[in-house]
């Protein structure tokens, strides 16, 4: 009788040995790797999200010491067209025809260096017109050949941004819609400043403090 019994408890040990090893997942099933790699996908776009978010972080943080130092001063302010603008004299400007995209228009590049606010007010009182804004690559080519005309590696062009962090946004003086940009590497990102100016080698974009004093193109 004990012989009977400790066979059958043998019997059941072996059945339900069998059961787990067929039921646990093995690594080389296709159901298994499936599941692994879904597991690594989602841990990556996790890792992606942190970095984004310290993206963000550190580029907000760099426009909020920026902030105080172009404050108001990257927007023209209708009032101050009345105050007394001395227009540059006739030497310290080139006339510049316009281009197949517009015939009517003309342009005039200011030699002499004023900051960003400034010389939004001579386009507006001196040409009735805007700091340039640019739209494809071909202008801005005509105007990075133009802008070579100073010694200085950069020069004013009507792009500014308002807002900080996500809420940033890029315009242009004249109203225009925001749709090109030509940004040298690190831009507008890793950039500081609230206005925008155009290398005069390259013809890339640049984001610089409104308060600097360069050449500018005026629009008109």
């Amino acid at each position: 009788m004990k012989g009977c019994l400790v066979l059958l408890l043998l019997l059941l040990g072996t059945v339900s040995a069998l059961y787990l090893e067929n039921d646990a997942p093995h690594v080389g099933s296709p159901e298994t790797q499936a599941d692994l790699s879904q597991d690594a996908e989602g841990s990556g776009g996790q890792e992606g999200e942190l970095a984004l978010s310290g993206e963000v972080v550190e580029s907000g943080g760099e426009e909020a010491e920026d902030a105080h130092d172009d404050e108001g001063d990257s927007e023209s302010d209708p009032d101050d067209l009345d105050e007394d603008v001395q227009c540059p004299k006739e030497e310290e400007t080139v006339q510049l025809p316009g281009g197949p995209e517009c015939k009517r228009c003309y342009y005039r590049f200011v030699r002499t260096p004023r900051r960003f606010r400034h010389a939004q007010r001579i386009c507006r009182r001196c040409y009735r017109g805007n700091l340039v804004s640019i739209h494809n690559y071909r202008f801005d080519y005509r105007v990075t050949r133009w802008s070579r005309r100073t010694n200085q590696s950069q020069v004013w062009i009507g792009g500014f941004i308002t807002g900080r962090s996500r809420c940033r946004r890029f315009r242009w003086t004249d109203g225009s819609r925001w749709n090109f940009g030509y940004w040298a590497r690190g831009q507008p990102g890793n950039g500081r400043g609230h206005c925008i100016t155009l290398c005069t080698r390259g013809g890339h974009w640049r984001r610089a403090s409104c308060k600097r004093r360069l050449p500018f193109v005026c629009a008109f």
